[in-house]
């Protein structure tokens, strides 16, 4: 649609939002963007479930989503009814230290070639995966939506940051001048089915997964955890995160976006035991205090979401124990890092 068209629709006031969503066409097209990831594979197996007929997928090699002609002509030729953009540059706090400049020009590139293709080929509606790195380092706990842009960023992934924070605005802007539709949703700290478990840059539920997995099959007497044990953090199963995405995208059709999380806590001392319960390591827990904590909190405010009648239903322990047959199933292959 052309863009002066649409400017002018929204000056006369025809294309308003609603204030009602529509469910989505269980038939129509729907693109997944990143689907060989850790929340794009979970978006997949939902939509599977929920009887979508034509899911739409490329790999890497297939479409470099940072190619803007490429990405151009994958929609012009498909012509997808929705998007969900989760492909993205992810990696832990050294990857995003030490590549920022990566980090922002990829993340950039991606969402902006996305975006502005799902709107240049009538996409009715696109859903774009953020991250809750987004919000300010010092921020008041649990985090609202509210508090976006009130304080400094985490300077150690100020990069990956700034460029969700740019995807979030870019989908709201789009709203607003061009009556377009889409959501942004900002999940906590993911973990489950297809996480990645590689030494090298994995997150701590997985990371500690691997531990006390290879702890328990070498007989070691202990596992080492950095820091005091005392963090808190929150944890959200993937496939509470895909069922969100799929509420929202059914459910909403408004200007707001999402914070998406568990809503509830736990120490790292208490995530460790757990994780030794479910992998049956016999062993000790032993804490580095030499080694750095980490931010003290970190705990996303979920009220809106469920105000719309979504919250999460998998708790950790029964969540644990689905990743854990997953992560065994495929270690003695090494296909257990994020693809």
């Amino acid at each position: 649609m052309d863009r002066k068209v649409v400017e002018q629709k929204n000056q006369e006031g025809t294309d308003k939002w609603s204030g009602t969503a529509e469910p989505l066409d269980r038939n129509g097209k729907i693109y997944v963007a990143g689907h060989r990831g850790l929340v794009g594979s979970a978006l997949v197996r939902r939509l599977e479930k929920a009887g979508f007929t034509n899911i739409l997928t490329r790999t890497h090699e297939q479409l470099d989503l940072t190619r803007q002609a490429d990405v151009e002509a994958f929609f012009a030729r498909e012509k997808p009814d929705y998007v969900i953009l989760a492909a993205a540059k992810v990696g832990g706090i050294y990857a995003n230290d030490t590549y920022p400049a990566d980090f922002i020009m990829k993340n950039l590139q991606i969402e902006c070639n996305v975006i502005d293709a799902a709107f240049k080929n009538q996409v009715k509606k696109l859903l774009f995966l953020g991250s809750s790195c987004i919000y300010p380092r010092d921020c008041p706990q649990p985090i609202r939506e509210e508090y976006l842009l009130s304080g400094y960023l985490e300077k150690t992934n100020e990069a990956y940051a700034l460029a969700k924070i740019a995807g979030l605005k870019m989908c709201a802007y789009y709203n607003r001048q061009y009556g377009t539709h889409y959501i942004s949703v900002m999940p906590c700290n993911l973990y489950g089915i297809n996480d990645n478990f590689a030494q090298e840059n994995s997150h701590v539920l997985p990371a500690l997964m691997r531990r006390f997995h290879e702890a328990k099959l070498s007989d070691a007497p202990s596992v080492t955890v950095w820091g005091s044990g005392r963090p808190l953090r929150e944890f959200l199963n993937v496939d509470d995160l895909a069922d969100a995405c799929l509420y929202l995208m059914d459910h909403y059709d408004g200007d707001e976006f999402f914070n998406v999380g568990y809503g509830k806590e736990v120490t790292i001392l208490e995530l460790a035991e757990l994780i030794k319960k479910v992998t049956g390591y016999a062993g000790e827990i032993v804490f580095d205090a030499s080694k750095p904590d980490g931010t003290p909190r970190k705990l996303t405010d979920i009220s809106r979401i469920k105000a719309l009648g979504w919250e999460p239903r998998i708790d950790l322990e029964t969540g644990l124990r689905k990743t854990y047959e997953w992560f065994c199933e495929h270690y003695e292959t090494g296909d257990f890092a994020q693809r």
